[in-house]
């Protein structure tokens, strides 16, 4: 059976990217369909990634807290038990839950969803084999293309998903690996391996720089390590994996650091090392839409066009940071674009963030890159021991860093490690965008006692700085 029909726009995948441009459609009066092959939309975000990854994140910090820092509060717990099923069982209802309210939005939007694998054959045109057999054919006149991406895998160690795992298996575990290898100090690897660490997994992260998390700053990066390091979680920094052999226990990793070769031996290994945009199974090249060679990225203009000029893309599919926020945001202003508006989108003071304990945020430049782009800047920070909120909670790890131009005090970036700074980073980002000084953030009158005193704190800092 053949069904086809016409729309003002095909979006063709329904995660962060995609549902947020959908319902933005619907609000410019567009006619929409989303194209989704997997069961439930929210995409990787919503299924596999961020959504489940912080529900386990938050459960193990409960389970840690409750094990081992409630007794400073004069909390004692007896015979405490982890029930591994029921932690897993609540994820997937957090789960369940959100992409039901995707479904839901869509549903008020006036939007309807395919199920089905989609190929682009024209520039106003989409076939969809559905995945309950049916064939659909959708003329439109703009396509947005937002797959998203997949994990990235490296030759010899390909996933099984049992004993070498993707993010997605490591979301799956029935049991907490006593020896937990990840292949990867990124933002992935480091919240995935807090998450095991905490549940009883003895963790080894595997970098081959010589900094986890790398595009942090560079003060901030340190800070990280350290405290996942006393934490638990052990680091070999310069480091490669040259060989894996899967045994009957694990996986026996042949690694090389700048003087020697050794291996371990572990139960599981994540590999981490980044994620690769989904684009080979949507048939551009017959249509004529330019990708990447290299890195299979489609190529975009400053207002989300292809070179297909009916056709958009947004999202992990497109260059720069893989995050969800980011595709959310370009989702909608290509839909603007579409409809004859122009939505800028400042990529400076996108806001990235590590969900581990303590948790990273930052926008804006870092030290060294101001220092590299030859930027005259000042720079300064304050500790979150000084912070009274923080001594009450007994969160006082972690500092407040804010980098302005000297000679303007502009801010040009805020980098925090600390308690809830993801929940601080948006003041940050609004004075940026603001074109706001350190002196506006050290003037502002903030509750006390608040985490957030210690943006405050900084920018004062750095006033004293500037001013000497």
């Amino acid at each position: 059976m053949t069904e086809e029909k016409s729309f003002d726009l095909v979006i063709i995948g329904a995660g962060p990217g995609g549902y947020s441009a959908a319902v933005r459609a619907s609000q410019l009066g567009l006619k929409a369909v989303c194209v989704e092959k997997h069961r439930n939309p929210g995409g990787t975000c919503l299924n596999v990634g961020c959504i489940p990854s912080k529900a386990l994140l938050y459960s193990s910090e409960l389970y840690s807290i409750t094990r081992q820092n409630l007794s400073l509060h004069g909390i004692l717990v007896g015979d405490l038990k982890l029930d591994l099923d029921v932690m897993m069982a609540r994820k997937d209802k957090v789960v369940s839950e959100l992409t039901a309210q995707v479904k839901k939005l869509l549903e008020a939007n006036r939007v309807g969803i395919i199920h089905g694998t989609a190929t682009v054959k024209g520039e106003n045109r989409v076939e969809v084999k559905g995945n309950d057999g049916t064939k659909h054919i959708l003329n439109s006149r703009f396509i947005l293309l937002a797959t998203g991406s997949i994990p990235s895998s490296i030759q010899g160690l390909e996933f099984d998903e049992k004993k070498i795992v993707s993010s997605t298996g490591a979301l799956k575990f029935s049991e907490a690996p006593r020896r937990l290898g990840i292949i990867g100090g990124g933002y992935i690897g480091l919240e995935l391996g807090s998450v095991w660490q905490r549940l009883g997994s003895e963790v080894t992260v595997i970098e081959m720089l010589p900094q986890i998390a790398s595009g942090l700053d560079g003060q901030i990066g340190r800070a990280l390590k350290r405290a996942l390091g006393k934490q638990g979680i052990s680091f070999l920094l310069k480091t490669r994996v040259t060989h894996a052999d899967k045994t009957q226990k694990g996986v026996k990793l042949t690694i090389v650091t700048e003087d020697k070769e050794e291996t371990r031996e572990f139960d599981k290994v994540l590999v981490a090392v980044g994620r690769k945009p989904l684009s080979n199974e949507l048939g551009l090249e017959e249509t004529g839409v330019k990708t990447d060679r290299e890195t299979g990225h489609v190529i975009i203009g400053p207002d989300f066009r292809t070179s297909v000029a009916s056709i958009y893309a947004a999202g992990d599919l497109v260059h720069g940071p893989m995050l969800a926020h980011k595709a959310s945001a370009e989702g909608k202003a290509a839909v603007e674009a579409m409809a004859g508006t122009f939505s800028d989108i400042n990529y400076d003071t996108m806001p990235h963030i590590i969900y581990t304990s303590p948790e990273v945020a930052a926008a804006g430049i870092t030290e060294e890159q101001a220092k590299e782009r030859k930027i005259p800047y000042a720079a300064a920070s304050y500790p979150f021991s000084g912070n009274g909120r923080a001594r009450c909670t007994e969160q006082t790890e972690g500092l407040v860093k804010i980098i302005s131009h000297s000679r303007t005090d502009r801010i040009l970036g805020v980098h925090m490690i600390g308690h809830g700074v993801s929940e601080i980073i948006p003041e940050a980002v609004l004075a940026m965008e603001s074109g706001a000084s350190s002196e506006d953030i050290a003037r502002i009158i903030h509750g006390h006692p608040t985490f957030s005193e210690t943006l405050m704190e900084a920018a004062a800092a750095l006033q004293r700085l500037i001013k000497k």
